[in-house]
């Protein structure tokens, strides 16, 4: 008798086993890559290392025999050379720059360390070493060659860019290491790179919602930027109704202790319930949606970012995140790049 009846009883695997399947193999091919890269890039700067020490070695026997050449009067004996005295001396020796050259914030960024408002803040404290020595200047201009030390570890500059989208829950902060031990956005999403990322722009510990997190320092230049007006809309949670007279106040704008903040649009999020409110604005300044309602006597319960830079938490449930398709990242990376241009014109 054919088993042929009997086939459609076969058991299949289901869709979440085959997706999960599918997960872990590209998070095997991700790792895979990395230390590819990794390995890559540590066998170009070795051999850097060596070419460089060759070429100083070459030096040393080309000179000796030849007259030794006199020592400026002006410059004290046994003065050491900083980092600074020697960039400057070769990009003189050197008309056409090389390609590598950029400010230590920026390469720094770039190696996906953080952010490059945070980079100033790191390097003028004297974290960051080049070539053996602290250097404070966030200008200092890398060269191709030279190596860059933070927390005891070498940088490269980043190649394999990464964008996230996070729906951020409460008691959670956003910054890479917090030395009171509490628990931060980079503990929800260790599971999605290897690589460095950093939070774009803040959420305080009890705000929730949309956070990006990326290693690409150009983008997070962008929509931190006041220029670029990203907007931001929010769900507020108060522990009375908002007034109507309140209302009219927050949408003509509030003068606050840091100046006067206007908002886009205000709404409320349900017409039964006039304690929860819709605030649209782009504004970056620190807790200011907080501080808007604070000012008029309210008190926030909840605070949640529904939308940022267009993009919403549709899909991602809380605590969950997901990478950003090429289209968003294209989207972000073009976004009120016309809104710039002229703000530049003007000024």
């Amino acid at each position: 008798m054919s088993q042929s009846p009997f086939q459609k009883f076969v058991p299949k695997k289901k869709n979440s086993v085959i997706k999960e399947e599918f997960r872990q193999e590209k998070k095997k091919y991700r790792k895979d890559r990395n230390a590819f890269f990794d390995k890559k890039k540590e066998e170009e700067y070795q051999a850097r290392q060596a070419k460089k020490a060759g070429m100083a070695t070459k030096a040393a026997d080309n000179a000796k025999g030849k007259p030794a050449v006199a020592k400026s009067a002006d410059k004290p004996r046994g003065a050491a050379k900083t980092p600074h005295q020697k960039s400057a001396k070769a990009t003189a020796a050197n008309d056409n720059a090389p390609a590598g050259i950029m400010p230590l914030n920026k390469y720094m960024a770039h190696c996906g360390v953080c952010s490059r408002r945070d980079a100033v803040e790191y390097v003028t404290t004297g974290k960051v070493k080049v070539n053996g020595e602290v250097v404070k200047e966030p200008g200092y201009k890398v060269q191709e060659n030279d190596e860059v030390i933070y927390n005891g570890k070498k940088l490269f500059v980043t190649k394999n860019l990464v964008y996230i989208l996070l729906n951020k829950p409460k008691d959670y902060i956003t910054t890479t290491d917090d030395p009171q031990g509490r628990k931060t956005v980079l503990q929800l999403i260790k599971q999605a790179t290897t690589e460095r990322v950093y939070p774009i722009g803040r959420l305080d510990r009890n705000t929730s919602g949309v956070l990006l997190l990326t290693n690409d320092g150009d983008l997070t230049q962008k929509l931190s930027h006041p220029s670029y007006e990203i907007k931001k809309i929010y769900e507020v949670k108060l522990d009375k109704p908002l007034t109507k007279a309140d209302f009219d106040k927050i949408i003509k704008g509030l003068k606050l202790e840091d100046g006067e903040i206007l908002i886009d649009s205000l709404a409320y999020a349900d017409s039964k319930d006039k304690s929860i409110i819709g605030i649209e604005l782009h504004s970056g300044r620190n807790r200011i949606v907080r501080r808007i309602f604070e000012h008029l006597g309210y008190d926030v319960k909840g605070l949640d970012r529904v939308m940022y830079a267009n993009l919403t938490k549709k899909n991602v449930e809380r605590s969950k995140w997901r990478y950003l398709s090429e289209k968003e990242i294209r989207l972000l990376k073009y976004m009120n790049t016309s809104k710039n241009k002229s703000s530049i014109e003007k000024i």
